[in-house]
């Protein structure tokens, strides 16, 4: 079963502020929205798009045609209760089993997913494969020296410790009081990988807190959790 689709882990993940506010209650959004392209008659593919949030934003802005897929039976089925759409198509379906259209799409998103997938090579290849020319792909992947920090977590005496950098692969780690398994890929690889697919890099951010949180969230400020980039084809 999908973690997403446990209910214990579910409830505990409906209390994050992102999930009670929306985008003003993540704290990269401030930096990811100026990275968005214009979308105005767009189409976008939201992959692993969760509640919704950024598949309403696209509407909002005036894209055409709005599709997001997620793996979980219970994060679609709360999209479609906190953000449908008329041009908005809701999918249960994971981003490696996506069938992924030749040059069907002007923008594809990914926030905070692509840590959940092993072959991002692959990854890159599909979405360079559905994107238009001149087409967007913009993600926000957890930041290597994050995924790379042992357990996730602090260390007793209070440091984040980082081991195992140049070892990518599957990490275990647990993420409000659960186990997750994720995969931890280097910045060569995240980078790279987008050159090789065929990309031009267009932006790269470290995610830090907006000014008016760092004071609530000083660990925030000691090492990047979040890594966001935006390329073109």
């Amino acid at each position: 079963m999908n973690q997403y689709d446990n209910p214990a882990f579910f409830d505990a993940y409906s209390q994050m502020s992102r999930s009670q506010l929306g985008l003003d209650g993540a704290g990269e959004w401030h930096q990811l929205k100026p990275m968005f392209p214009d979308l105005n008659r767009k189409r976008v593919l939201d992959l692993g798009c969760g509640y919704g949030w950024h598949c309403k934003f696209a509407e909002t802005q005036g894209a055409t045609a709005v599709v997001g897929i997620d793996q979980s039976e219970r994060m679609i089925e709360e999209a479609g209760i906190r953000n449908s759409g008329e041009i908005i198509q809701y999918r249960v379906c994971g981003i490696e089993e996506y069938e992924y259209p030749e040059e069907r799409f002007d923008l594809v998103v990914s926030n905070l997913v692509l840590h959940y997938v092993e072959n991002l090579a692959e990854i890159y290849r599909k979405v360079y494969k559905t994107l238009t020319d001149g087409g967007r792909f913009l993600f926000n992947i957890e930041h290597p020296v994050f995924t790379a920090g042992v357990n996730q977590q602090w260390s007793t005496d209070g440091y984040w410790l980082v081991d195992n950098y140049y070892y990518p692969g599957e990490r275990n780690a647990e993420f409000l009081g659960h186990p997750v398994k994720k995969y931890h890929h280097t910045l060569t690889q995240i980078l790279n990988g987008l050159l090789q697919a065929g990309f031009v890099i267009e932006a790269v951010e470290e995610a830090i807190p907006p000014e008016e949180w760092r004071e609530q969230m000083p660990e925030e400020m000691r090492r990047p959790m979040m890594l966001l980039v935006r390329a073109r084809k």
